[in-house]
């Protein structure tokens, strides 16, 4: 089949999903009052792939199957592959209004991960796990199938391993093997968008002990498997005024604490099945891939705070003022040093032994550390540059009243001659992305999707080679 259409992406959505959402089974995820939001957000992957202006960016003809296929199904083999990786997901990310559609990006980084570690473990360790990836990352490719990855255990208490928990399953598990197959039972929470997916992909969320090896697991399994239930967090649900919510109206993620009751998952899905010793480097290498789609997907955002604040600048009156001019400045700043990283870390990337291209490790890291680490900041120019309106604004309701709408219009105007309404709305854009509970969703996942800010310093000094420094220094100082 090679590609689907949107229409035939949401029709396999209507599977028998057991999804829930405040406390109510959700029949129809794609017809759903604020599920459907997100399916139609998603499906815009799908809608790109056809759209003329953007196929050779989205697709790419795959030479071995005669057919052309979405472009994040192939395996990236050097620079020009992670460049043109970077750039369908900071366009798809664009076009959605800043935020990013996640249903093939973040199941690829998996798989990609899979086909290394996997590739490693067969030949190390006798494994049988690498013909299985690609062949399932084959079935994904011919089917255009959407995918999300589940990989944070809930946890517990996150000072003890997975077995020394108070009962065993607040990390996924296998409980039972069978001939066919294995059983998997637990939690993962934090999944995006998997109400919105065809396969789910299951990894480890970190390096595990012998005696936790039933913990190192890993697999692909239908989102409508029995056992299989998704429940959808409400958080980051705007009203659906256009008015008040101008991006996040339209465009949206869900997030969902999955449960795994007793999930059969047949042999020729399973990637990873006690191996304790790869469940680690099997973590490590999924974010390695996966913090390289975050810095790649944050620029829009960014750039849509720099044309909010110099649009409110304009129609405050407050554009040449040099205060107003040095955020804009550090706003561009900021963005640009995210997209350069991510570039850079392209450019500079790392070919593995199976011929896979790894973006740079510290590079990635580094511009996910700077976006997140600075990101509060960021925020803060905007809502200056803004004003009070942001939160004392009148509504759309207002707007709308006879008695009310000509003291809008008279009063609230601004700059060059804008309307009180085109003001207002500038004013709730800001409002959308940085003051509403879709804006407190974009804090969180700036600081803790992709990894914390502290994982990503770990990273930073594990990877960096600081002896490299440190023989530099001795030299200076003239100490063998």
């Amino acid at each position: 089949m090679g590609l689907r259409s949107a229409s035939e992406f949401k029709e396999g959505l209507r599977d028998g999903r057991e999804v829930y959402y405040r406390g109510e089974k959700v029949d129809d995820v794609t017809t759903h009052h604020d599920l459907g939001i997100g399916v139609e957000h998603v499906a815009l992957d799908f809608e790109l792939a056809e759209d003329q202006e953007h196929r050779d960016l989205m697709t790419w003809m795959d030479l071995s199957g005669g057919e052309r296929v979405s472009r994040y199904f192939k395996i990236p083999t050097d620079t020009s592959d992670l460049l043109n990786r970077r750039e369908m997901i900071e366009q798809s990310t664009r076009l959605g209004g800043s935020v990013v559609l996640l249903i093939k990006e973040i199941g690829t980084d998996a798989l990609f991960a899979l086909d290394v570690v996997t590739g490693h473990l067969d030949k190390h360790a006798g494994g049988q796990y690498n013909p299985r990836v690609k062949a399932f990352l084959e079935q994904c490719k011919k089917k255009d199938l959407s995918l999300a990855v589940a990989q944070t255990d809930v946890k517990g208490d996150r000072s003890l391993l997975p077995s020394q928990q108070d009962h065993p399953d607040y990390y996924v598990r296998i409980v039972e093997e069978r001939t066919d197959g294995i059983v998997v039972r637990g939690a993962k929470a934090h999944t995006t968008c998997a109400p919105y997916v065809d396969e789910l992909i299951v990894l480890p969320t970190r390096a595990v002990k012998e005696e936790d090896s039933a913990y190192a697991v890993s697999f692909a399994v239908p989102v409508n498997a029995p056992g299989l239930k998704l429940i959808a967090s409400p958080f980051g649900s705007p009203p659906v005024s256009e008015f008040h919510h101008p991006v996040s109206s339209a465009h949206r993620m869900i997030d969902t604490l999955t449960i795994f009751d007793d999930v059969f998952i047949p042999n020729e899905r399973v990637f990873l099945k006690g191996e304790w010793q790869y469940a680690g480097p099997l973590a490590n290498t999924f974010v390695e891939f996966h913090r390289f789609t975050a810095a790649s997907y944050k620029p829009p955002l960014c750039d849509l705070f720099i044309g909010a604040a110099a649009l409110l600048a304009e129609y405050n009156g407050i554009a040449k003022a040099s205060h107003v001019r040095e955020k804009i400045t550090k706003l561009i700043t900021y963005t640009e040093t995210v997209r350069g990283l991510t570039l850079a870390a392209a450019h500079d990337c790392r070919i593995n032994d199976n011929g896979t291209a790894v973006p740079n490790i510290i590079l990635t890291n580094l511009a996910k550390f700077h976006f997140a680490n600075n990101y509060h900041q960021a925020v803060s120019w905007v809502q200056d540059i803004a004003g009070g309106l942001v939160v004392t604004g009148p509504s759309e309701e207002d707007m709308e009243n006879p008695e009310t709408k000509g003291y809008i219009e008279k009063y609230l105007g601004g700059g060059g001659g804008v309307s009180a309404k085109n003001r207002l709305k500038a004013i709730n854009l800001v409002r959308d992305l940085t003051a509403s509970t879709f804006g407190g969703y974009n804090e969180l996942l700036a600081i803790h999707a992709e990894g914390s800010l502290e994982t990503q310093k770990i990273t930073i000094l594990r990877d960096y080679d600081v002896d490299r420094c440190l023989k530099l220094a001795k030299e200076a100082i003239g100490v063998e």
